[in-house]
């Protein structure tokens, strides 16, 4: 359920345990595309993990699903949400490398975008990219995500530990 004034093209929707299989085969086709900058559910195991996750208070995560023919295109997923004073949370995203540079993620993070800073009425988000993952870091400058810092060594990815640099968007800095 993307907002239909944003995503064209694609939906969002809570991930499903029939989803298991065709999630588990694109992050495996992707697997080589993905190296070394982020580790997507490749397990059954991993999947339940995944959704478990998704039903806490502290995350929400969507699938991106293609209308066309519903095929299932990545994911993104608010974590680590805090509500409060704070009002802050983590914005993490893959797509299957068959999708990419596509704009899909672009629709997907709008609408997420739409729905953090509305509905759950968030005041910040923060994605933390490798600097290697150029095309992430254009995405987000794009929809006017800031550079705020670097931080050496900060995700353990593929069993070492990964340099970040630190992007956050205010709820203010949101042009929707």
């Amino acid at each position: 359920m993307a907002p239909a004034e944003v995503a064209t093209r694609i939906d969002l929707r809570a991930p499903r345990a029939g989803d298991a299989a065709e999630y588990i085969a694109l992050n495996y086709q992707s697997k080589r595309f993905h190296a070394g900058l982020v580790s997507p559910p490749r397990t059954n195991a991993a999947f339940r993990l995944l959704l478990r996750r998704s039903r806490s208070r502290q995350c929400k995560c969507w699938f991106i699903v293609r209308r066309a023919d519903q095929a299932l295109l990545g994911a993104v997923e608010i974590s680590q949400i805090v509500g409060g004073s704070f009002r802050s949370a983590y914005l993490g995203y893959h797509i299957g490398a068959p999708y990419a540079r596509q704009g899909y993620m672009r629709e997907a993070l709008t609408a997420v975008l739409q729905l953090a800073f509305g509905r759950l009425r968030l005041h910040r988000l923060e994605a933390n990219i490798q600097p290697r993952n150029r095309a992430s870091i254009r995405l987000v400058k794009s929809l006017g995500f800031h550079r705020e810092g670097y931080s050496p060594r900060y995700l353990k990815i593929a069993g070492q530990w990964r340099d970040h640099e630190r992007w956050a968007l205010l709820r203010e800095g949101w042009p929707a």
